[in-house]
């Protein structure tokens, strides 16, 4: 290689003699043959390639798809070298030598270097676009990162809501059932009832107390409440309407209140009081129980999610994470929207990120739910295949643009209106997936049905 032939490209042909006799000390002269890759997709791009002669082409791989972008096959033609201007610069395709030839290889600290000497402001200018697109790109994936953390904190918030305010009511109302409770046990006792009279009272209120939880048909409760106060009013009971509700809904029936009259004989009226009261405790502690039962499951899934309480590399179960993240999107998930899961009881554990890949399944399941809108059907399935786990995200939504899915994977591109989102939900989920897992992501559309497809290896690779 000659300086007269670097002279001979286009790129060079202003560039003086001394310049171009330092970038070919800098760099090396490779020779390749059709077949040869010279460097490869999402590699650090720590050299500069400048083409001589022959033909390279540029190839980009997709999950198991290879597409040709284009070609280098005219001297002058270069690729790489982004590490110069940019730490985190990456070859954007695979250089695949297509016919024999040859190219300089220049070093991107050496380029740099060389650039600067050469020409200082085109040296600045270069870094400046740099260090203004990986700005940009940064803003946009901390916002990304902020709307989906304040979507998740809302949804957490509003799915917390309702379980708490149970608790809350039933606790609050808890209080008023003891007073109740202890209010009917004076009245019994001023009544100077025996002790066989009470116990035999525990006894029938035992009897319906067993049943309380059993579902029953709305109109069946209110003809049976019904009676039971025509009843209460006409033994003289005047609290029929706050005594005739609970009694009904544990089970009670008229024939039931009768052998009740009959064991008491004149303390009907605090007997019965009694009875309703540690009826209606004993209801408000199961809705206690459950409240706080549906509490603790949130704060599992919680922590399930975010794995703050757990090694960032561990053996993971790919179904626990995709059940606790539908969990954290509940409150997003519509009415119209079935939840189908198809979990293949073989699915193996891997060796994996868990919290990087709950943030693939928040972004899958969020672009899913928004294509379905307020009806469709949510598909989830894990199987083994090969050494790893096959992940299946399937929406009954469509994809809103002609070939919109040849460009999912490209940062900033997206199908939402502006405002709704930043184009960076596939990008980020495609760099964990591929870059971080040396996993798989595709598209697949079925009749009917939008698949992601998401394939990631038993054990984990450093990235």
């Amino acid at each position: 290689m000659t300086v007269d032939e670097l002279r001979a490209l286009a790129m060079f042909e202003k560039v003086d003699e001394d310049d171009l006799r330092d970038l070919i000390a800098l760099g090396d002269e490779v020779s390749f043959v059709p077949g040869d890759e010279l460097w490869t997709q999402s590699e650090p791009a720590d050299c500069w390639w400048v083409l001589l002669e022959g033909s390279v082409d540029l190839v980009r791989t997709v999950g198991h798809e290879e597409t040709r972008l284009g070609a280098m096959d005219a001297p002058g033609r270069w690729a790489g070298g982004f590490r110069a201007w940019d730490e985190h610069g990456v070859y954007l395709a695979t250089g695949r030598a297509t016919a024999t030839g040859r190219v300089l290889r220049v070093p991107a600290d050496a380029l740099k270097g060389w650039t600067s000497a050469w020409n200082p402001f085109l040296a600045h200018l270069i870094e400046g676009v740099f260090r203004t697109a990986r700005t940009v790109e940064s803003m946009a994936r901390q916002r990304e990162a902020l709307v989906a953390l304040g979507t998740l904190a809302a949804g957490l918030a509003h799915e917390l809501n309702n379980p708490a305010a149970a608790a809350t009511r039933a606790v609050d109302a808890l209080g008023e059932a003891c007073d109740g409770v202890l209010s009917g046990l004076s009245d019994l006792a001023a009544r100077s009832i025996s002790s066989e009279q009470f116990l035999q009272l525990e006894a029938l209120r035992r009897e319906i107390g067993a049943g309380s939880r059993a579902a029953v048909d709305p109109m069946v409760l209110a003809d049976r409440e019904e009676a039971l106060s025509d009843w209460l009013s006409e033994h003289a009971v005047e609290d029929d309407w706050l005594l005739a509700p609970p009694l009904a809904a544990a089970g009670a029936e008229v024939e039931w209140c009768e052998r009740v009259a009959d064991v008491l004989d004149g303390a009907l009226e605090p007997g019965l009081s009694w009875v309703a009261s540690t009826l209606t405790v004993t209801t408000l502690l199961s809705e206690v129980k459950e409240s706080t039962h549906r509490i603790s499951e949130l704060v599992g899934a919680v922590k399930s999610y975010s794995q703050l309480d757990r090694a960032s590399l561990q053996q993971t179960l790919v179904p626990e994470g995709l059940d606790s993240t539908v969990v954290m999107l509940g409150h997003r998930i519509p009415a119209g929207v079935e939840v189908v899961r198809d979990y293949d009881p073989a699915t193996p554990r891997i060796e994996a990120i868990p919290g990087e890949l709950n943030q693939v399944w928040t972004n899958l399941i969020t672009n899913a739910l928004d294509a379905m809108g307020e009806q469709g059907r949510l598909r989830l399935s894990t199987r083994p295949e090969r050494d790893g786990v096959l992940v299946e995200i399937g929406d009954s939504g469509t994809w809103s643009a002609p070939g919109a899915e040849d460009r999912a994977f490209e940062p900033f591109f997206t199908t939402k209106e502006v405002g709704k989102g930043t184009g960076l939900g596939l990008d980020i989920s495609r760099r964990i997936v591929v870059g971080r897992h040396r996993g798989d992501i595709t598209i697949d559309l079925r009749p009917g049905e939008t698949v992601l497809r998401v394939w990631l290896p038993g054990q984990h690779q450093a990235s």
